[in-house]
């Protein structure tokens, strides 16, 4: 397994400088990765206990995307005395590049020390949310929130400029608080010379009741288009695999699409096409799969498909290897707890799953979760 960079951090010592007048110009000190990407590139959403360390090592594995971002990262915290419990949360191996940091705060200084520290740690880029709807995020006036105060949101903009230095910064948002506030909130993001924009095709009132409305994303990309910005725009919502993403890229015309809970269960999710005919030829003999096919052999119970045509046993098999890395690289810091959260994305669309995933929910390390499924499989 890739080795995970852990370096500490430097002794934090600059001070933000006073927000400027104006947009601060997109960084070009560094090689600015977003400009080499593919079009339409694919991003793995970051989402809170679900793309640690030691997830995004499974999915680099078996189907990286063009773009990996950690969990969320409360910049308060880092600017706290006891940052030291939050740096888990940032590190990453060589093999997860392009890497992006997301954090989230309402308090520009925070996020300028937040940045630096990111680029010492050695990020590709650094991501401000301003679209998560957790109450508790929305109370310290971060998050979702931000869409009710745009000119704060503007200067935790350039907060993150400053801190940043050559690494490109962008920004994950939605379409709006309680309505649609394309027209006045996208145009201000705009403004400040993001290097990527995030659009969740959803108010933050809507949360995800009801279905992501992707003629939104089209609108941003006509305001970048009118703005004369180079900013990439990134749809995000509803997107079932790898196929729909790449519709919804050519209905819309957006830069990449980022995908979220669709990866839950099938870290194959973004090589979906290239991993199927080898787990099969893995998992059974070519004889075995030409009788089953032809229904001449009654297929073990572990034939079934998942929706992305991943053979069971393979789906188990790497749940267990997710958990042991799991307990390897945040063991120490996480509860197990967490890694069960993912049985249900695993475990599922099967005779038996639900009494398996019964099972899991009582596994406190991977050697146990390994016994059931080892159990399931054999029996």
């Amino acid at each position: 397994m890739e080795h995970l960079n852990q370096q500490q951090p430097n002794q934090l010592s600059q001070q933000p400088q006073k927000s400027s007048n104006g947009p601060i110009p997109v960084n070009t000190g560094r090689i600015n990765f977003w400009d080499n990407l593919p079009t339409p590139f694919f991003a793995l959403a970051p989402m809170a206990d679900v793309t640690d360390a030691a997830f995004r090592q499974i999915v680099t594995k078996y189907g990286k995307p063009d773009v990996l971002w950690t969990e969320f990262v409360s910049a308060n915290g880092l600017a706290s005395p006891g940052r030291e419990a939050l740096l888990i949360d940032l590190i990453f191996g060589e093999n997860e590049r392009p890497i992006v940091a997301q954090f989230f705060t309402a308090d520009p200084e925070n996020m300028y020390t937040a940045c630096v520290l990111a680029r010492e740690l050695g990020f590709d880029g650094i991501d401000i949310n301003m679209g998560c709807p957790d109450k508790s995020i929305e109370k310290q006036g971060a998050g979702a929130a931000m869409m009710k105060t745009p000119e704060q949101a503007v200067e935790v903009i350039r907060a993150a400029k400053r801190g940043a230095g050559d690494l490109p910064v962008s920004v994950k948002t939605r379409i709006g608080f309680n309505t649609n506030e394309l027209q006045t909130w996208i145009p201000l993001l705009l403004a400040e010379n993001l290097a990527a924009l995030t659009i969740h095709a959803r108010t933050r009132k809507e949360m995800s009741k009801v279905p992501a409305r992707w003629e939104h994303v089209k609108e941003v990309v006509e305001m970048r288009n009118k703005m004369g910005v180079a900013t990439k725009i990134i749809g995000n919502g509803d997107v079932r695999d790898l196929a729909d993403a790449k519709q919804k890229a050519k209905e819309t015309g957006c830069d990449g699409v980022m995908i979220g809970r669709a990866i839950f269960g099938n870290p194959f999710l973004f090589s979906e096409k290239e991993v199927v005919g080898e787990a099969r030829k893995k998992s059974f003999g070519f004889f075995t799969r030409l009788l089953i096919l032809l229904g001449l052999q009654k297929p073990p119970k572990y034939w079934h498909e998942t929706s992305s045509q991943i053979p069971l046993e393979k789906r188990l098999t790497v749940f267990v290897e997710h958990a042991k890395l799991f307990e390897q690289l945040l063991g120490g810091s996480k509860s197990f707890a967490i890694m069960r959260k993912h049985a249900k994305g695993y475990v599922h669309g099967f005779p038996g799953a639900s009494e398996l995933r019964t099972k899991i929910m009582e596994a406190n390390t991977a050697g146990e979760l390994e016994l059931v499924i080892r159990s399931f499989l054999d029996s």
